[in-house]
């Protein structure tokens, strides 16, 4: 389905029942809404499930601006507006999870509970921001087939390489189909982002953390300081799982997913 907000069209699924609690899924970069897919299904059945590609990914439009966390909520919140969500359960993998945590800091009273997997609440060190800056360089230069490459090898545990073979192939087409100009300036938007961890324990709602065991993005140590930070939070590290904990290890990440939203219901 195709909705019109802030100045672009956004591209999303809505599942299961009205009138059920509502759950948003944000992907990482540089996926799409489909990333999600076994997730919906596992709740589709007692919840309404949404999920959306962000602006510059998937089906979604651009715009003509440039990129930034905060234009991302923004969309975020005129997409729940537009869909006549007052209030949600948000769950964010990786720039997802950024997403997700300034929009419970901006708009708290929107939010019913958090899931945040594989992501972490520190801004880019000036070491991270270099290397943003080089793969944008390198997009420019030299494409995306060699970008989705060397991508994919930081994403994944060292043994989904041979046990989860077809979601690699999955995850480098949607890294390959994403527009050259969208990579660039989510790198820029990433790059320049502000932390959120001196916020973290100013959050309310329920909150579930994961992590791949294997993530070597946003290591097991980055969802243990939010763990910390954030007051009764739950923290679950997923086992043969590198930072696509959600498609690494689906079994474990749905049973940790299914027990807390039922637990906030």
């Amino acid at each position: 389905m195709r909705i019109a907000i802030n100045d672009i069209t956004i591209s999303y699924s809505d599942e299961g029942k009205n009138g059920t609690p509502v759950i948003i899924f944000i992907h990482g970069f540089p996926f799409n809404k489909s990333m999600w897919n076994l997730q919906v299904k596992e709740l589709k059945d007692n919840y309404r499930v949404i999920s959306y590609d962000i602006r510059g990914h998937g089906n979604s439009d651009a715009g003509n601006g440039d990129f930034s966390i905060e234009l991302f909520v923004k969309d975020l919140l005129s997409l729940m507006d537009a869909l006549k969500i007052d209030k949600t359960v948000l769950c964010g993998l990786s720039m997802g999870g950024y997403i997700a945590l300034k929009a419970i800091e901006n708009h708290p009273e929107r939010f019913d509970a958090l899931i945040l997997s594989d992501t972490h609440c520190i801004a880019d060190t000036s070491e991270v921001k270099e290397k943003r800056m080089k793969a944008i360089e390198s997009i420019r230069n030299s494409g995306i087939e060699k970008y989705a490459d060397e991508s994919i090898k930081n994403l994944f545990a060292p043994e989904s390489f041979t046990t989860r073979e077809e979601e690699i192939a999955v995850v480098r087409k949607m890294i390959v189909k994403t527009a050259k100009e969208s990579l660039c300036k989510t790198l820029l938007a990433l790059s320049v982002r502000k932390e959120t961890c001196s916020k973290l324990a100013e959050i309310k709602v329920p909150v579930l953390i994961m992590v791949g065991k294997e993530d070597k993005i946003t290591p097991p140590a980055a969802a243990q300081l939010m763990h910390e930070k954030i007051k009764n939070s739950f923290l679950n590290i997923i086992e043969h799982a590198g930072h696509l904990s959600n498609l690494e290890n689906p079994g474990d990440f749905n049973e940790h997913l299914k027990k807390f939203v039922a637990s906030v219901y």
